[in-house]
């Protein structure tokens, strides 16, 4: 038996596939979008401050 195929939705499916394929590359292209970035540069933040605030001998000019 054959399988009916119906042209319209291969057609979109196809269409699917390739704009998917696309954004692929694009992303690998352009990098890491600015949303995370922003996050990674937050979250080291937070752990250097974090850690800073934790040091025992601080090298305060006040002392």
């Amino acid at each position: 038996m054959v399988k009916i195929v119906n042209l319209r939705r291969a057609r979109k499916e196809r269409a699917r596939q390739e704009r998917q394929r696309q954004a692929d590359i694009n992303a690998a292209q352009h990098g890491v979008p600015k949303a995370d970035r922003n996050l990674a540069r937050q979250s080291e933040e937070q752990r250097i401050t974090r850690l800073d605030s934790h040091r025992l001998d601080r090298n305060d000019p006040d002392d």
